[in-house]
């Protein structure tokens, strides 16, 4: 083993440059080794040098993916051999990341490594859509929760509180609107869909728990970032300002 080896665990934010932290733009420019996943965009990966080892493990739903042991596998195997081993993670690395078991593999292989907070897009992608999730009047709280298994949610509890950002849930949307209606929320609650915030093909969709099942029924979604509650309402203000702020 390498004794000056190293696996940084690296949050790619968004999956642009844009979005990036410095410090997991220098990673990138220094890696060895590239194991990232399916979200992570195209212009990050050209900023890896010439040489670098490029994996692909991405998990995306509904679609034939690498199991995380083998990930483990991975990154041990070379994490022993190569000096600058970079798992590159969509949005934060401890945001729905699995990172934990990473770090075991990691620490039981006695391979040494780093942990690399990125932006998730629980917290950008309505920022560039024009919502807040907190609003002194309209929201105190916000919980953020993955929705790809829908029946595993406490909706009693969540539906208590002002601002909900789902992630994972775009395939499940019609059953997340009946679990909000079924447990006290207002079909006229507000409701916005986010689908690849911060990229060029960035598409967002905004109703009411009684309309955006019918709204988006041809769309595809996924991936999308769902934020349900009253702030939503605020987006016609706030992304007409924020346009106006970027035109000048």
């Amino acid at each position: 083993m390498n004794s000056l080896s190293k696996v940084y665990l690296v949050g790619a934010g968004l999956g642009s440059v844009a979005h990036l932290t410095v410090r997991a733009y220098e990673l990138l420019k220094q890696a060895d080794v590239l194991i990232y996943d399916a979200l992570v965009g195209e212009e990050l990966l050209t900023l890896a040098p010439p040489n670098c080892l490029k994996l692909e493990v991405g998990k995306r739903g509904g679609a034939e993916s690498t199991p995380q042991v083998e990930i483990n596998q991975l990154l041990v195997e070379y994490g022993q051999q190569y000096p600058c081993v970079v798992r590159l993670k969509s949005g934060d690395p401890f945001i729905f990341g699995r990172s934990t078991a990473e770090i075991q593999a990691l620490t039981e292989a006695g391979c040494a490594f780093e942990v690399i907070p990125g932006l998730s897009s629980a917290l950008a992608a309505p920022l560039l859509a024009g919502i807040p999730l907190t609003d002194p009047v309209q929201s105190r709280c916000f919980a953020v929760a993955s929705a790809h298994e829908p029946d595993a949610l406490e909706w009693e509890a969540l539906c208590q509180l002002e601002t909900l950002v789902l992630l994972m849930g775009a395939r499940q949307l019609p059953e997340i609107v009946e679990q909000l209606f079924r447990h006290g929320r207002s079909l006229d609650t507000p409701i916005a869909l986010i689908r690849w915030a911060g990229q060029p093909q960035q598409q967002i969709w905004t109703g009411t728990l009684g309309t955006i099942v019918r709204q988006t029924a041809h769309e595809s979604l996924s991936p999308a970032v769902i934020v349900i509650g009253d702030v939503v309402a605020l987006r016609p203000y706030l992304s007409q300002k924020m346009q106006w702020m970027t035109d000048e």
